[in-house]
């Protein structure tokens, strides 16, 4: 799936060539603000939690085939199991590979926005990075995932009854909180990252 390309960095400084400062804020605000809706827009929380969705579904698959096959199963239902098995692998790879490429390339949108953001001071246009709403708007929900994913993690093992539920019951249910707890994780952590920059450049700005 293409994705939209990258602001570049700024040039090093021993060949910028900026005709002057209004110029170089021009460009600075341009970066940022495109670089801002990279890392924090709306869309990227969105595709956070629908490839979340997909790798959970492959994990409730795979815990299905483990299930059958846990049940000593006929050739019939053994041949399910597989089915079962394939079909989750196929959505934990892909889903897998994106959520990776999305965290390297987070990384990289966060260096360059600091890179950016170093190079000069403008209170006008900084302050509408700050931006508390759209932070919130990834904390609250990526929060109450972590309490959910967590909650779910000590309670399954904690209420499992032998003979009842069944150890792949058990690490099936323990694994979905997980997935629902590292997703709240890193929705919250990129929150609170932002907010983070964002406080630390508007006093040095206004000072």
């Amino acid at each position: 799936m293409p994705s939209r390309p990258l602001p570049p960095p700024p040039p090093p400084e021993s060949v910028r060539a900026w005709p002057d400062r209004e110029s170089l804020l021009a460009d600075r605000a341009r970066a940022m603000g495109e670089l801002s809706r990279l890392s924090m827009g709306a869309s990227r929380l969105m595709l956070l939690w629908l490839m979340a969705t997909g790798f959970a579904a492959g994990w409730g698959l795979v815990g299905g085939a483990l299930k059958t096959f846990e049940e000593r199963p006929d050739v019939l239902s053994a041949m399910f199991g597989v089915i079962l098995a394939c079909m989750g692998a196929g959505f934990l790879l892909p889903t897998g590979i994106v959520i990776g490429l999305g965290i390297r390339r987070d990384k990289v949108v966060r260096e360059r926005l600091l890179q950016w953001s170093s190079l000069d001071r403008d209170p006008t246009t900084d302050a509408r990075f700050r931006s508390p709403g759209l932070s919130l708007c990834w904390f609250v929900p990526s929060f109450l995932l972590c309490a959910l994913g967590l909650w779910l993690s000590i309670v399954a093992p904690a209420q499992a009854e032998p003979g009842r539920e069944t150890y792949t019951h058990v690490a099936v249910m323990m694994g979905l909180g997980l997935i629902l707890w590292l997703t709240g994780l890193l929705g919250a952590a990129k929150a609170v990252s932002h907010y983070r920059w964002a406080v630390r450049l508007l006093p040095s700005s206004t000072a």
